[in-house]
C-alpha cells in the first residue's frame, strides 16, 4: 500500500516536488486483536480508578438509580382479582301452612207455616119452592140379569204323535250305518233300537236308544245315523202328523 499526500488547490504543479513514497505493512489480524484487548483493559482501568475516588463514587451512586429507573421498563400492572361472590343464604323453607278449613254453617231451615183457611160462610137460608105435583110414572120393565160373561174356549190340543211301524216309513235321506274302525279292530257287534220323533216336515226331532248293543261307540254311532236321516212326513186323511218310530239298526261283523 502507497500513500500520496494531497496537494493544495493553489500549488502549482510545475514546481512541485515528488514526496517520497512511504510504504506501510499491512497490519496482522492477530496484532488487531491485541490491539483491541488493550483498549478494553485500558477502559476499564480507568473506569475502576475513577471509582476509587470518593466524590465520584457517590455521584455514580446518586444517578445509577435514576438510571436503572428511567432505563427499566415498567413492571405490568397486576390484574385484579375479582373478590368472590358471596355465598347465597340458605333460604329456609316456608313453615306449612295451616289450612282451616272452613265449615258452611247450616242455614236454618225454615219451617212451614200453615196458614188456617178462612171459615167458610154461613149458609143464607133460602127459601124452598113449593112442591109441585109429580106426573104419572110408567110401570118400570123388570131388568133381565146378565150372567158373567165366559172366557173363550181354548184352541183344542194337537193330538198326541203315534206311534207308525217300521214298515210305514218312506225316506227322503235313507240311513247310512257307519261302522266305526275300532269296533271293527276290538270285535264289537250288535243290534242298536232307536226311538225316534219325527215332526211334519219329515226332520228327527228326539232320539233315543230303548235297546242298547252292550258298546257305548256302537250306541253313539246309530244315534248319528238317526240324527242324519230324512223322512217322508206321515200324512192322515190328506193332513201331515208327527209320528214316532223305532229303528232298528244292525252292526255286524263280515265272516
Amino acid at each position: 500500500m502507497f500513500f500520496r499526500p494531497p496537494f493544495p488547490p493553489d500549488f502549482p504543479l510545475s514546481s512541485a516536488r515528488p514526496f517520497p513514497v512511504v510504504a506501510v505493512e499491512p497490519v496482522s489480524p492477530a496484532l488487531r486483536r491485541i490491539v483491541a484487548v488493550a483498549m478494553v483493559a485500558l477502559h476499564f482501568g480507568v473506569i475502576w480508578a475513577l471509582l476509587q475516588i470518593a466524590p465520584v463514587r457517590q455521584a455514580v451512586g446518586e444517578v445509577m438509580p435514576i438510571l436503572v429507573e428511567l432505563v427499566a421498563p415498567p413492571a405490568p400492572p397486576q390484574p385484579e382479582v375479582a373478590p368472590p361472590p358471596p355465598p347465597k343464604p340458605v333460604q329456609a323453607p316456608p313453615p306449612p301452612r295451616h289450612v282451616v278449613t272452613v265449615k258452611p254453617k247450616p242455614v236454618p231451615v225454615q219451617q212451614p207455616v200453615f196458614v188456617a183457611p178462612p171459615p167458610p160462610p154461613e149458609p143464607v137460608p133460602v127459601a124452598e119452592p113449593e112442591p109441585s105435583p109429580a106426573p104419572p110414572q110408567a110401570p118400570a120393565q123388570p131388568a133381565v140379569a146378565a150372567g158373567p160373561l165366559s172366557p173363550p174356549a181354548p184352541p183344542p190340543a194337537p193330538p198326541a204323535p203315534k206311534t207308525v211301524s217300521i214298515s210305514a216309513v218312506s225316506y227322503l235321506t235313507p240311513p247310512v250305518l257307519h261302522y266305526p274302525n275300532i269296533s271293527r279292530r276290538m270285535g264289537e257287534a250288535g243290534r242298536v233300537h232307536v226311538r225316534v220323533l219325527v215332526d211334519t216336515q219329515g226332520l228327527p226331532r228326539e232320539t233315543v236308544v230303548v235297546r242298547s248293543s252292550g258298546y257305548a261307540r256302537l250306541d253313539e254311532s246309530a244315534l248319528a245315523t238317526v240324527r242324519a236321516t230324512r223322512f217322508k212326513p206321515y200324512t192322515e186323511n190328506g193332513v201331515a202328523r208327527p209320528f214316532w218310530v223305532v229303528m232298528p239298526l244292525i252292526f255286524e261283523m263280515e265272516s
